[in-house]
């Protein structure tokens, strides 16, 4: 029926669920968190162990364990966001957020370029391990004042509120929670190849490519929109709040979390286990309580466990799946096709629609395609010569990323466009510039550059 051949009833049934997810997250009829919920569900009831007796049968393909699929909502990734969620909301509740923005911005003095400077920088770090959405809401607070002191005319204003969206979204290319992309591109090579990429891993080859990014984006924000003034005064408020022992203990427990993430080959602990002594701590200290443990943005894990669920599906039967990657990768020759033009490809489709849905909904769906199509690729010998599946996985994780064309394409941007300073077409040009940049620059980042290690 869809012209493939060998396909198995139970095959048919995945290829709908994933046919269903894309339009659900393409147009928006529900939201995406309930999409991948039902997903779940409906891939529970027709194509797991448990599904209707009168779906079931021998002669229907093979089932995948129900079991194997409600695991997903406790895969290791997912506890990987949690811990980071659990320590944005204590930096947040602490203040300790404000007090390394004062710190990290001082020492960019009050030169109109320099200050552009430290707010790009500044953001991309607090990005790399807290939302981008509330590190743009926190930094555009921070702004706010700066940008009522801008004579009018003065295009530099632009710039600076431009820097916001521009540098959250680039600097959560920095470590495997710093957006749901990431995580489900090493999660994915986990469950279908059984590569592994450790938070320390990741951080060594993304942020200096995150840095060089965010330099490129300095310079064109100055060329495109240059200051006439001069000098910028940055005076964040300092918190009036006393400090308490609680307060040092998320300082310590930040601290500590990182530094364990960052050695993993040394301690041996997966950076998984790692994220959730955060939890431990700030609930048997009483640091958290009930209504912090609800702000954790259960709407974003949900999702991506619908994903990894959609994945988990297409692996092979000896891995628990049902084959679907395997017959996909058998009815068409990758291992024929242009290495590059397969690059090229992915990258831009995934680039596009996280211009339209969210750019975890685009992960989720186009990943697990993907490793199948990287599947089918290793048997041409030139694709390990561009990195092989952890190259073209990590590319189009960083593509999803680098998607800032309009308002609705990130959260960061909607924030930003609601000041009023920015028009969409300032942020087309900015986000067309950048993103081409971007594309063509993680390509040979990640396939000659400074490639993951196979």
């Amino acid at each position: 029926y869809f012209g493939i051949p060998d396909l198995t009833v139970v095959q048919h049934r995945v290829i709908a669920m994933f046919v269903f997810a894309a339009l659900m997250w393409l147009t928006e009829a529900l939201p995406s968190w309930v999409t991948s919920m039902v997903v779940v569900v409906v891939m529970l009831l027709t194509v797991s162990t448990s599904a209707f007796n009168f779906l079931k049968g021998d002669e229907l393909g093979t089932f995948v364990a129900y079991a194997d699929i409600m695991h997903c909502f406790a895969n290791p990734t997912i506890m990987l966001f949690i811990g980071g969620f659990v320590l944005a909301i204590g930096m947040t509740k602490t203040k300790l957020d404000v007090a390394l923005a004062r710190v990290l911005l001082k020492p960019f003095g009050t030169k109109s370029e320099i200050v552009l400077l430290g707010f790009l920088l500044v953001t991309a770090i607090f990005s790399a391990f807290v939302s981008n959405t509330a590190t743009a809401a926190m930094m555009l607070a921070f702004l706010a004042p700066i940008l009522a002191t801008f004579p009018e005319g003065d295009k530099g204003k632009i710039a600076l509120a431009l820097s916001i969206p521009v540098s959250a979204n680039i600097g959560g290319i920095g470590t495997t929670i710093g957006t749901p992309p990431n995580g489900t591109a090493v999660s994915n090579l986990e469950t279908y190849f059984g590569t592994s990429i450790s938070f320390g891993e990741w951080a060594i080859h993304m942020i200096p490519f995150v840095i060089i990014m965010i330099l490129v984006a300095w310079v064109v924000l100055q060329i495109m929109f240059p200051f006439s003034t001069k000098k910028l005064e940055v005076n964040i408020p300092k918190n009036d709040k006393p400090t308490t022992w609680r307060t040092y203990l998320v300082w310590v427990t930040f601290a500590v979390t990182i530094l364990l993430w960052a050695t993993e080959s040394l301690t041996g602990i997966s950076s998984n286990i790692v994220a959730l002594i955060p939890l431990a701590v700030f609930v048997c200290t009483g640091t958290f309580d009930k209504e912090d443990i609800k702000q954790i943005d259960w709407s974003v894990l949900w999702l991506v466990a619908g994903g990894f669920a959609l994945g988990y599906a297409m692996l092979d039967i000896s891995k628990g799946g049902t084959g679907l990657g395997a017959t996909l990768v058998n009815a068409i020759p990758f291992g024929d096709m242009s290495i590059i033009l397969v690059f090229v490809v992915a990258g831009l489709v995934c680039y596009l629609l996280s211009n339209f849905i969210s750019n975890s909904a685009t992960a989720a769906l186009l990943i697990p395609i993907l490793c199948a199509v990287s599947s089918g690729l290793s048997a041409n010998p030139a694709f390990a010569n561009f990195g092989g599946e952890k190259a073209m996985i990590c590319f189009v994780a960083t593509c999803a990323s680098l998607a800032m064309l309009m308002p609705i394409s990130t959260p960061p941007n909607a924030i930003a466009f609601s000041t009023g300073l920015i028009k969409t077409k300032d942020m087309l040009k900015v986000g067309l510039v950048i993103g081409a940049f971007g594309l063509v620059f993680a390509f040979f980042w990640l396939t000659k550059i400074f490639p993951f290690a196979a």
